[in-house]
């Protein structure tokens, strides 16, 4: 099975066992998440359910692996003939999460 969920503001395509990293999600690790899902298919892509906008009764489970930092993102501010610069940098918060079951 296939499933295509949003989370964080990003859509991901899923299957079981899919190891994926999203935007921090307020969860412990160890826990579970549960989600709706956006498109459930069959792993040939025969059957298809597209939702308007959530696949009525489709549950994409996940468990959460991880709370970290993802890699520094660098951000440079330059104005033209003016010598003006500015370097800084973020690190992202992000989640590790595992897709359990679809259903």
């Amino acid at each position: 099975m296939l499933a295509v969920v949003e989370l964080g503001g990003n859509q991901f395509m899923v299957q079981k066992g899919d190891i994926i990293e999203v935007k921090k999600q307020d969860a412990e690790v160890g826990k579970k998440i549960s989600v709706e899902a956006l498109l459930v298919a069959d792993a040939q892509g025969k059957e298809v359910k597209v939702g308007t906008p959530m696949v009525t009764g489709s549950k994409v489970e996940f468990k959460v692996l991880d709370q970290k930092k993802g890699l520094k993102v660098r951000v440079f501010k330059m104005k033209a003939k003016k010598r003006f610069m500015k370097n800084t940098g973020f690190r992202p918060s992000i989640t590790q999460l595992e897709v359990t079951s679809i259903k």
